[in-house]
């Protein structure tokens, strides 16, 4: 298995970042000045690069963190009130979330687990993508910020997809309309976040996990990932051959036979 770096087209004042070694893949958002939040520009590379982790066969797990202060701060209020004041905020609005809702349909359908990093302030669309990815590890100094009703608006980004199948209806409703913010510790009580470190080791921590995933052989993964995103909308007897299905076909996998093997082999 690869360990080294890959090089890609990331270039340092881009808005996101790829870097990918061996099986490990990160995407980082790169607006610190602006709190990593949410523009045209950054949801049209983070549509490009997801494609791209998406389509390689060798990436097993995307880890998503934010550069500086904070993972994101949601969307670009700067192009917003911009768009409002202009009166054109659906040509506009309609524009950013086609290119950014399509890098959450990427995330949510690649056959890799997507594990976000968040540090710092996870507001509005921030917080949809910390919990619409897989798995989050938080640092103890994360916040997050529901954010949208104080703008008087509904959530995005894929907030109601993740979040309510981590929590449910009820306390989806209460996160978006009764919660100003709450700390990383109450989100993992909640369930929605899988550990919580002291910020210094978040980094290490992140990297520790993606590793553990990343030691899942690929079609286990995927089949896993498939269908625990499909079991909350699907009836059970469908659910139950999805699972006839895609057992048997990781049963037909060299990883499967040598893994059999090897068990039995200690029997004896």
């Amino acid at each position: 298995m690869p360990t080294s770096a890959h090089a890609t087209a990331s270039f340092a004042d881009d808005p996101a970042l790829l870097r990918i070694e061996g099986p490990i893949a990160t995407i980082t958002l790169n607006r610190p000045a602006a709190f990593n939040s949410i523009d045209l520009s950054i949801a049209k590379k983070l549509e490009q690069l997801a494609a791209e982790v998406e389509s390689s066969d060798d990436i097993r797990v995307l880890v998503i963190e934010g550069e500086g202060r904070a993972f994101c701060a949601g969307g670009d209020l700067g192009t917003i009130g911009a768009a409002a004041a202009a009166d054109n905020i659906a040509p506009v609005v309609g524009e950013l979330l086609q290119h950014y809702h399509a890098f959450i349909m990427t995330l949510r359908r690649m056959p890799k687990i997507v594990l976000a990093s968040v540090h710092g302030s996870a507001a509005g669309a921030g917080l949809s993508l910390a919990f619409v990815a897989d798995l989050c590890i938080a640092a103890e100094d994360a916040r997050f910020t529901p954010a949208y009703a104080k703008l008087g608006v509904s959530p995005d980004g894929g907030g109601t997809v993740g979040v309510v199948a981590s929590v449910g209806a009820r306390r989806a409703m209460q996160i978006y309309l009764a919660e100003d913010s709450f700390s990383a510790v109450q989100a993992f009580y909640w369930g929605l976040v899988a550990k919580v470190v002291p910020a210094v080791e978040l980094k290490a921590a992140t990297r520790e996990l993606a590793h553990r995933l990343a030691q899942n052989v690929p079609a286990a993964l995927a089949a896993t990932k498939a269908l625990i995103h499909r079991a909350h909308t699907t009836p059970v007897e469908q659910q139950l051959e999805a699972e006839r299905d895609a057992i048997i076909d990781c049963m037909h996998t060299d990883e499967f036979r040598a893994a059999v093997k090897k068990f039995t082999s200690k029997e004896k």
